[in-house]
């Protein structure tokens, strides 16, 4: 079915529920796999014990980018499912493997309960994560745009970003509270697992709540069901394409939003509670920009809004990277970070709908899932962990030129990306 024929306009009900059933699912999703990187600093020592602090954090951002690589298996496998089975089944799979994961995390021993075996249930929760995760944006991605009339997928496909920025900022909001509640001694001690524990309770709610949806692309015959490799084999170009398209994107999203607070701990002179702060202020600023930016490519095309994203991040990491190494007070790190939210937000707000726009119905969820995560796994998933890298070699500043690279090279792909804003979803 196509969801320009079969979906009933923007503001009935059924329509707010399937929004609803996409977003409250995604942002519990999100809020398991950010609340991670925010009690970072705080757990590290915990769980590896090496004596060094910097060396606990560079294993704990390399746990983090295992759990990325798991994404693009979750991305075929569940978005196989998905094209196979139906998107809505595979959103209930999604939230149960990562409640399964958050709750594994806040009950990984501490490296003197466990000794070894620490890292390996910490590597194990972020596997089940990542796997999650991976399948979670194949199926929701598909699910929304499916739902979406063909004149406001811009606008449908801003809301995956306004919820997995509403999962990052209660993830953000809840290590502020932690970190403003608890003593330091406390937070590194067991504070950390609230963190954890409070996702694998919310999972419970978003299962319940995307119990309300209607599927948006009906199960095929048997003999029609997709092999699970079909979308590369049959659609190489497109895959290619959506690797280059997210390139630039997810280097520059987990940059800004997801590193940049540990970034301005480890190079500049504001305290931890203040840099989350801003932080948190920062993503609530973020999710407000995307229905606006999603719209307005429902005007413009899609096209020109990546250019300019592309454009203006590969002109602008580097410096404002430097700004946020300067700031030394709370107003001068928000007024940057607000700057490159909007930045970002020119590509977080049309790509669900450019990805869906890209690949035909019938192998759409795992011709995104795969693709899509893979490519996040490499640029955005190692994205703390070169950045740390840089910094404890003393040079922090090369990580803004690395990122401005990879802008540079998505910019050439957006020259070649047809238009596909106002086109009925390929079936």
């Amino acid at each position: 079915m196509s969801s320009d024929t079969t979906t009933r306009p923007l503001g009935t009900r059924q329509q707010r529920r399937q929004v609803a059933a996409a977003s409250v699912g995604n942002a519990v999703e999100w809020y398991d796999w950010y609340i991670y990187t925010f009690l970072t600093p705080f757990f590290a020592a915990q769980v590896f014990d090496s004596g060094d602090q910097v060396s606990d954090v560079l294993s704990t951002f390399a746990v983090f980018a295992v759990g990325f690589f798991f994404r693009p298996i979750g991305g075929l496998l569940i978005g196989a499912l998905a094209d196979r089975w139906g998107r809505k089944n595979t959103l209930t799979l999604t939230i149960l493997l990562m409640g399964l994961g958050s709750l594994a995390i806040a009950c990984t021993p501490t490296h003197d309960a466990a000794g070894v075996w620490a890292p390996v249930v910490l590597v194990l929760g972020r596997l089940l994560s990542g796997f999650s995760v991976g399948g979670e944006f194949a199926a929701n991605t598909t699910f929304l745009i499916e739902s979406a009339p063909s004149g406001r997928r811009g606008l449908f496909s801003s809301f995956q970003y306004v919820t997995t920025t509403a999962g990052q900022l209660l993830a953000s909001l809840t290590a502020t509270v932690l970190a403003f509640a608890l003593t330091d001694t406390q937070l590194e001690g067991w504070g950390w697992r609230i963190g954890f524990a409070v996702g694998a309770l919310l999972s419970l709610a978003g299962l319940w709540i995307r119990k309300g949806a209607e599927e948006t692309r009906e199960a095929p015959e048997a003999s029609e069901r997709p092999g699970l490799l079909d979308a590369v084999r049959l659609y190489p170009r497109q895959t290619l394409l959506l690797c280059g398209v997210t390139m630039a994107g997810t280097i520059a999203y987990y940059t800004w939003t997801t590193y940049l607070p540990t970034y301005a701990q480890q190079n500049g002179d504001l305290p931890a509670d203040e840099v989350l702060l801003v932080t948190t202020i920062a993503l609530v600023f973020f999710g407000l920009l995307q229905p606006a930016l999603g719209a307005l490519s429902d005007r413009v095309g899609r096209k020109p809004v990546l250019l300019g994203f592309a454009g203006l991040a590969a002109l602008g990491v580097v410096p404002g990277l430097a700004l946020v190494r300067a700031a030394d007070t709370p107003i001068g790190l928000l007024a940057v970070s607000a700057v490159g939210m909007v930045v970002v937000g020119l590509f977080t707000s049309v790509s669900a709908a450019v990805n869906a726009e890209l690949i035909p119905g019938h192998v759409r969820a795992a011709g995104i899932g795969f693709p899509y995560s893979l490519t996040v796994a490499l640029f955005g998933g190692t994205a703390p962990y070169v950045g740390t890298l840089f910094a404890d070699l003393g040079h922090p500043s090369l990580f803004g030129w690395y990122v401005a690279l990879l802008c540079v090279g998505s910019l050439l792909v957006y020259l070649r990306l047809p238009e596909t804003a106002g086109r009925p979803l390929p079936e």
